[in-house]
């Protein structure tokens, strides 16, 4: 297979942990090739849907803390989206107009035979806080509003409160609203932009210190051990971009009870890689953008979740043929 990442720039990548890399090394060791292109590069002429894409390879035996892993093979050529085996997107977010303008595109292309991973539908159509709400019986009680007067009353009600923005990444913008907070109508005035921007208010869960688990789910199947990310002390956030430290583990009972109820239907709706947020027995993210965790599950574990994903995506790329 050729297979196409659309992802951000290579020498911003943190190799020896980034995700998209494992699976590019796992793609190599089973004799397929590379292109990259960012989001930038895909483009629409005369109705057809390109990337400015170029091809590379990997250095053998490559110090991943370094810069020289990768290296250009050839030039960069413009190429539609169908001439690839498989086109994986994996840009970060933030999910912005441009990253919605790319998922439209991406159903262009499908539309014209391209193999996209997730599609450009099943990404936009699954916002990574909002996509929880469809299964409220895996949630703690949640709250989507605009409506200070509204977070205010949940907030009430509930005592211990997690808010946080709709399109953020890695814990920014996510703060805990205690039972007596003394700012509590800044911090609502400042992440609702006064009462323009929706955002999400949840019930805390105090097994947040236990970790906020990275659960992965390819081709309709979970991985059977997930990333717990234990917070720094006194902090809430147990995003590793936040400090948190990643502790590999086995799923419980109630893990394998959620994932199995979700995988199946994400997968048969175009999504072939969703990372799950669980906390305590709790659903609190659906990450279908970009989902990380492989590389801390596979070193801690030997589970290799690189290759999982490589076999998972053939087996998708010769369903589509």
């Amino acid at each position: 297979m050729h297979v196409l990442f659309v992802l951000d720039p290579l020498p911003s990548l943190n190799a020896y942990k980034d995700s998209s890399v494992a699976m590019m090394q796992a793609l190599v060791a089973r004799g397929h090739s590379l292109s990259v292109a960012l989001q930038g590069d895909v483009f629409i002429e005369s109705g057809q849907v390109f990337a400015r894409a170029q091809p590379i390879g990997l250095v053998t035996g490559a110090d991943l803390h370094a810069s020289e892993w990768w290296t250009q093979v050839g030039d960069a050529v413009d190429t539609p989206l169908r001439d690839f085996s498989a086109v994986l997107m994996r840009k970060d977010p933030p999910f912005d107009m441009e990253y919605v303008y790319i998922t439209h595109m991406f159903d262009y292309a499908q539309s014209q035979g391209a193999r996209i991973f997730n599609s450009g539908s099943a990404i936009r159509n699954h916002p990574e806080k909002l996509a929880i709400t469809e299964f409220a019986q895996f949630t703690t009680p949640t709250l989507v509003t605009r409506d200070m007067a509204r977070i205010k009353a949940f907030h009430a009600e509930h005592r211990d409160v997690i808010v946080k923005p709709l399109d953020g990444m890695g814990g920014t913008g996510i703060f805990k609203l205690s039972v007596n907070e003394p700012n509590l109508n800044a911090i609502l005035e400042s992440l609702t932009h006064d009462g323009q921007r929706s955002i999400m208010a949840q019930r805390y869960i105090p097994e947040i210190s236990q970790g906020d688990k990275r659960i992965l789910l390819i081709g309709g199947e979970p991985v059977p051990y997930c990333l717990a990310r234990i917070p720094l002390a006194g902090e809430t956030r147990g995003n590793l971009a936040a400090g948190g430290r990643g502790v590999a583990q086995p799923l419980s009972a109630r893990d394998w009870e959620i994932a199995r109820e979700i995988a199946p239907q994400l997968s048969k709706r175009g999504l072939l890689l969703v990372g799950l947020d669980v906390i305590g027995q709790y659903v609190t993210e659906i990450n279908v953008t970009s989902p990380t965790c492989f590389v801390e599950i596979t070193q801690q574990t030997g589970f290799d979740v690189g290759a999982r994903f490589v076999e998972a995506l053939e087996s998708a790329v010769e369903r589509a043929v």
